[in-house]
């Protein structure tokens, strides 16, 4: 557990740190936006500086947004998950306010997706290891324990808004190079965690009885099971269908290698449910 949680924090200092950098080598400087409460964040700096006599950067601005954000996590998600991300959030704004923001290239484009990468990179480490960046993801899980909301539309007019507003503030250039961004870090996170807000895992295991009782231990799942045959060793398993959401994918995967190392896991995306998911 010690070692568990060791490897979390550590993977949320990294995740942090590479945040920060993608915005204040990258993107702050190009004035090019990311996505989510990190992309209104830059915004409102934007917006502060030049109409207002005094300047909020956008790392305290991120985790100004995140406070009411995280409450709502606290009483609504869990303590561990919540901790974690505003823990991020608090991680992020503070390696925004040591590293220095400058330019490393006056190339527009370069700035837009080394920017997204490296931020992107961060972000998919974050969510792989169990935790996430705040923001709209404590959000989506707030929704997923409530009702099955389509989370996706609110990203999509999240980040439509900042798209738009880059292009009103800042020319419809910067705001092209914005979408760039978002692009981009979209594909880095699919690709290292993933981008689908539910995911379906089909288990196949001689140890199905164990795995059930780990599982109902940590999460609040319905859990379906086929009997199921190896078709080169004819022995008898049973398959357990389960559907999770994204945040979920990393306890399910600590309980699966823990409880029974030889099972075989697919994991696939879903696109619907209909019927019964979660009331908590």
């Amino acid at each position: 557990m010690v070692l568990d949680q060791t490897k979390k924090l550590l993977i949320v200092i990294i995740g942090a740190l590479l945040n920060a950098a993608g915005l204040n080598l990258f993107l702050i400087p190009a004035d090019v936006y990311a996505s989510g409460f990190t992309g209104v964040a830059q915004l409102l700096s934007s917006v502060i500086v030049q109409y207002a006599p005094f300047y909020i950067s956008t790392g305290t601005l991120l985790f100004l947004l995140n406070i009411p954000v995280g409450i709502l996590g606290w009483l609504k998600v869990g303590k561990s998950f919540t901790v974690y991300s505003i823990l991020s959030v608090a991680l992020t704004t503070m390696f925004m306010g040591i590293l220095p923001e400058t330019s490393l290239s006056h190339d527009i484009l370069l700035n837009a997706v080394f920017g997204g990468v490296i931020s992107a990179v961060g972000i998919g480490l974050t969510l792989k290891y169990g935790a996430s960046t705040g923001g709209l993801d404590i959000v989506a899980m707030v929704l997923a324990k409530w009702k099955d909301k389509p989370v996706g539309t609110y990203f999509f007019i999240l980040n439509g808004i900042i798209i738009l507003t880059a292009g009103l503030l800042q020319g419809w250039e910067k705001a092209l190079y914005t979408l760039v961004t978002l692009y981009v870090t979209t594909r880095v996170i699919d690709a290292i965690h993933t981008r689908h807000m539910k995911l379906t895992a089909m288990i196949v295991t001689k140890k199905a009885d164990e795995i059930k009782e780990a599982i109902y231990g940590k999460m609040v799942r319905g859990i379906t099971t086929v009997p199921a045959k190896g078709a080169f060793t004819n022995e008898q398993k049973e398959m357990m269908i389960i559907v999770i959401t994204r945040y979920e994918l990393y306890d399910l995967e600590k309980i699966v290698k823990e409880v029974d190392p030889k099972a075989f896991t697919n994991i696939v995306q879903t696109t619907g449910i209909f019927g019964f998911f979660r009331k908590d």
